[in-house]
This record gives structure tokens, C-alpha cells and sequence, in this order.
């Protein structure tokens, strides 16, 4: 029996009974629009994190105070801390350190005449710009003048100055952080959608930080900081540069051989790729689920196919009669099941293209834009998988077809 009669023949079988038919198809296309839908909008959120984290630099690290294991305080009295000059001693002696930028921050309310927001202010030094990446839309950044001269100054990120000032040009305004009184000099650019903490920031002066809004913290060390940004010179030389940077800490601190480092290097590869594990078993949990969805459709197309072989027995000893072979009747049902599969699974994949579509808008309206992608790998993938639930779910009923006596089928009411 050639395959274009196997698969007229099927399609006549199926369209015969067209409700059972779309019924048993709906398990395969929920499943596969279910297990499209969540791999490929997993595959949108790790681009989006990509995307965040090279906004922020691929050789930039941070300094933190506190032991890798350490739970306690971390204040300046009795817990651990960095100061000013930890970060003066590694842009001196730290080689494979191209840029140092300390920084303090705090939650604020910034408002202006007729708006207000809670936002994270943070206090950084000129270098903070070209440690962060950071790029103005507007204005300018952090100078030493306005540093050197505590001036009351503030650059805002792209989503507090839209709040603050909507449409209108935030440079040269007043705003108030706290109560008191800052005039803007620059806006900065949409770093995406990523993290979004820089958009959601504001940026004074260092020494007007600690001057005016949380006050000047000496230590026995020197001023109190909250953390270091450290850019190496090169991708390459992030390795040495942590090293060296733990070396000059650890003299500084005065830390004995044996004792552990009471601050930690955080690198921007440790950090993407510990959110590339997460999101990685997250979405291997979602799409294990949504597979089950692909099991039970399999299920779905085995039963219906026993029922078929049941309804059909008189056809199948016909068949035989007239010389078919088993071959030609395991086949036949065969073919009948990867149709049904095979339908199901491309119905799915529009289904699946739809939901991450709509996913993707009501994420963009609630803020948190997500791309909409469907990559041909993952088409492929779903419908392989189908077609191959469908063969699997009829070699059963297949086989038994196969195996029907021809007499007692033609005897058969």
C-alpha cells in the first residue's frame, strides 16, 4: 500500500468522525502550545538578563562588606565595613584596576512641586559614570567641582525623572530629596528593561551624601562607605584584579592568615551565571509540567485508536481478505495517529505563538517588557515531539489491528 493511500485513506477515517477527532487532538495542541509557550518566553527572559547585565559592564565588579557566611551586623560598630581609603588603596596599588568608584545609598522620597516617589538615591563619585555605563540623555553628570564642593546636585535615571517632570526637560529643575533642596544637572539614558535599578535611581555627590542626607561616618579605618564599583582594566584581567583587589583588603584589615575575608568581590559573570542556573531550573521545571499536557494527549490518541481498531474490526478483516498485510494494516493506524498528532501539534504552535504574544503585551503594560520570540528550533522541537507521541501512543493499537484473525474479524457484528 503506498503512503499517499495510507494518508488518504486516514484523513477519510478521521474526517468521519470530525468532534472525536478534534477532541483526542486537543490534549497534543495544548501541550504543545504549552511547552512552546514557556521555552520560548524563558529563552526571552535569558536574553533580557543578557542584555542587563553587558548594560553594566562585562569587567565590572563590586566590593561589599561582610563575610561570604556571616549574618550578623554589618554596621560600623562592631560589624564589618569599607571605608574611602579602601578604595583609594586599590585605584593606587591594584595594576589590573583601570577605575575605582565608592559609593553609599539609602531609600528617599524625592518630590517635586506636584509629584513624589520613594526611590534609591545613591551617593557615588565622578567615576561612577564610566563604571556603570551609564549615559546621559540630558545634562550632565557628577562633576569633582560638584564633588570636591558637597554641591546639591542630583542626576536622575530615565523612570524618576519621567515620573517627576513627564514630558518636560529635567535639567535645571529643583527637586527635594528628604526635604532638602537639589538642583538637577543631568537625566540619564533607559538602561532597558533588564534590572531597571539605575532607571530607578537618583545620584548625588558622595561627599553631599554623606553631608547632608545619612551624615559622615569615621572609623577608626577612615569614612565609611557602603561599596566599592571596581572596573578592570580588561575582561581578561578580572581574575587578577579580584585578587589583587583581596590582597590590599586584606592588609588593610589586617586580617591574620587564617582568618576569612570580611568582605566579598562580587563579578558580574558570578552573578549572570548564577541567574542563568535559576532561570535555567525553573524553566525545566515549567516545561517538564507542561509536558505532562503532551502525555496525557498521547494517552488521548492511544485510547481513541483502541477504539477505532474496535469499531473497524470488520473493515481489517476485509482488508486481509482481499491480501493485505500486516504491515499495511500497522501502517495504516500508524498513520492515522501521527496525522492526528501532527494536526494537533501545528494547531499548537499557532495557539503557543498567540499566548506569547499576549504574555508579552501584559508584560510590557505592567512594565516589565519582555521580547516575543519563537525561535524554528523550538517549532521543530514541539512538533517532533508530537508526531513522536503520536507513533508511540499507535503502535499498540497498530499492532493489534495487525494481529486480528481475518476470519473471525468478517464473522464479527
Amino acid at each position: 500500500m503506498k503512503l499517499w493511500d495510507c494518508i488518504v485513506t486516514a484523513v477519510r477515517a478521521l474526517t468521519s468522525n470530525k468532534l472525536r477527532s478534534i477532541l483526542t487532538m486537543l490534549g497534543i495542541l495544548i501541550g504543545v502550545a504549552a511547552v512552546i509557550s514557556v521555552v520560548s518566553l524563558g529563552q526571552a527572559q535569558e536574553a533580557e538578563v543578557e542584555e542587563a547585565f553587558a548594560s553594566m559592564g562585562s569587567n565590572l565588579m563590586y566590593v561589599i562588606p561582610g563575610a561570604e557566611s556571616a549574618t550578623g551586623n554589618r554596621g560600623p560598630t562592631g560589624g564589618t565595613f569599607l571605608t574611602m581609603e579602601d578604595a583609594e588603596a586599590i585605584a593606587r596599588d591594584a595594576p589590573s584596576v583601570a577605575m575605582v568608584a565608592p559609593f553609599m545609598q539609602t531609600t528617599a522620597q524625592v518630590a517635586t512641586g506636584g509629584e513624589d516617589m520613594m526611590t534609591t538615591v545613591r551617593g557615588v563619585t565622578p567615576e561612577a559614570q564610566a563604571v556603570n555605563n551609564l549615559e546621559l540623555a540630558g545634562g550632565s553628570f557628577i562633576s569633582e567641582y560638584d564633588d570636591k564642593g558637597r554641591s546639591r546636585v542630583v542626576v536622575l535615571g530615565s523612570e524618576v525623572a519621567e515620573t517627576l517632570f513627564a514630558q518636560m526637560d529635567p535639567v535645571g529643575q529643583s527637586i527635594r530629596i528628604n526635604g532638602r533642596q537639589f538642583r538637577v544637572v543631568g537625566a540619564l539614558e533607559s538602561k532597558g528593561t533588564g534590572f531597571g535599578e539605575d532607571d530607578l535611581t537618583a545620584y548625588t555627590p558622595l561627599s553631599t551624601f554623606q553631608s547632608v542626607l545619612v551624615g559622615k561616618v569615621a572609623t577608626g579605618r577612615g569614612t565609611m562607605i557602603h561599596a566599592i564599583m571596581v572596573q578592570a582594566a580588561s575582561k581578561e584581567e578580572i581574575a587578577s584584579a579580584e585578587s589583587e583587589i583581596a590582597e590590599i583588603l586584606r592588609d588593610r584589615h589586617r586580617l591574620r592568615e587564617a582568618e576569612e575575608n570580611d568582605f566579598q568581590i562580587i563579578t558580574m559573570d558570578s552573578i549572570a551565571g548564577q541567574m542563568g542556573q535559576i532561570l535555567g531550573v525553573l524553566q525545566l521545571i515549567l516545561a517538564a509540567i507542561a509536558a505532562i499536557s503532551l502525555l496525557v494527549g498521547g494517552i488521548g490518541i492511544m485510547n481513541i485508536m483502541l477504539v477505532s481498531v474496535t469499531e473497524r474490526i470488520r473493515e481489517i478483516g476485509l482488508r486481509k481478505a482481499v491480501g493485505a498485510k500486516r504491515r499495511d494494516i500497522s501502517i495504516q493506524f500508524l498513520t492515522e495517529a501521527a496525522i492526528l498528532s501532527l494536526c494537533g501539534g501545528a494547531v499548537g504552535v499557532g495557539l503557543g505563538w498567540i499566548i506569547i504574544r499576549f504574555a508579552s503585551f501584559l508584560a510590557t503594560r505592567a512594565g516589565f517588557p519582555i521580547g516575543s520570540m519563537l525561535s524554528g528550533g523550538v517549532i521543530l522541537l514541539a512538533l517532533g515531539v508530537s508526531i513522536g507521541i503520536g507513533l508511540v501512543s499507535g503502535v499498540y493499537p497498530a499492532l493489534r489491528a495487525a494481529r486480528l484473525d481475518p476470519i473471525e474479524s468478517l464473522r464479527h457484528e
